[in-house]
């Protein structure tokens, strides 16, 4: 009875450091997301054994809560500022179909009259002008991201991947939405002069406005560009988070080739 309890024991001290080192080798194929999600499941089941005689110290150094933390801020810092270099270059969103901005509705009709005259080029102008206003705006949009990646917990990380796809998307969204917004509006209302969209708009309107029985038009060019530009970049940061959870890892620093690496 001594050999087999012996033995029993050993296999229990044994088995989550075997589970562990399962969930870290074994998942070299499969996207760094789900080798974050059995890396944390398996660690989760070695703190809960409360009857076994290991703790934290019996698994390998790699899945310490704080590498596996580091790791994942370090991938989600990456994605955000591939995201924000990404729109902040000439053409980021103006030439890009998905996340291109148009103008507002209500403009839509003033559009549609100067392009019955001929004069379609002049709201056409004021189009590409909110675009350029919007990739001149973003680079703001970095810090906040970075600092509320540098806010998260290991609770944070643990909820990003037990939720849904876009979960992380969603926790970038929560905690900035409302400071980006706050913080573009001056940086878009000073871009709006700089690259002239508010000459372009005001000489369109004035061309409209000489047209005979015209309505009046009303429209917020600031928060229209604030808005669409907001949502092209969580838009893509999106796309970066679901490319991450279906691509092999990137391994670009030693951290995360220690991590999830083979």
């Amino acid at each position: 009875m001594n050999r087999l309890n012996q033995i029993h024991n050993k296999t229990v001290i044994a088995l989550p450091l075997f589970l562990a080192l399962n969930a870290f080798s074994f998942q070299s194929q499969a996207g760094w997301l789900d080798q974050g999600a059995d890396l944390l499941k398996s660690f989760q089941e070695s703190q809960s054994s409360s009857t076994n005689t290991t703790s934290n110290s019996a698994l390998p150094k790699d899945l310490s809560t704080e590498e596996i933390q580091k790791a994942f801020k370090q991938a989600l810092t990456q994605g955000s500022e591939t995201v924000v270099n990404k729109l902040s270059l000439k053409d980021g969103f103006n030439a890009d179909p998905k996340i291109h901005i148009p103008l507002p509705d209500s403009l839509k009709t003033v559009q549609s009259t100067l392009n019955q005259f001929g004069m379609g080029k002049y709201m056409d102008d004021v189009e590409t002008k909110l675009n350029r206003a919007a990739e001149a705006a973003t680079p703001q949009a970095k810090a906040l991201f970075l600092d509320a990646i540098k806010e998260m917990s290991f609770d944070d990380v643990k909820k990003i991947y037990e939720g849904p796809k876009d979960s992380a998307t969603q926790y970038l969204k929560s905690k900035t939405a409302p400071s980006l917004k706050a913080k573009m509006a001056p940086i878009v209302e000073n871009s709006l002069n700089e690259v002239g969209a508010i000459s372009a708009y005001d000489k369109a309107i004035s061309k409209y406005k000489n047209l005979p029985f015209v309505p009046d038009v009303k429209t917020d060019l600031l928060e229209h560009v604030v808005d669409e530009g907001m949502n092209g970049m969580f838009y893509y940061i999106a796309q970066e988070e679901a490319a991450i959870r279906k691509d092999p890892i990137k391994q670009s620093t030693e951290l995360l080739k220690k991590v999830f690496g083979n």
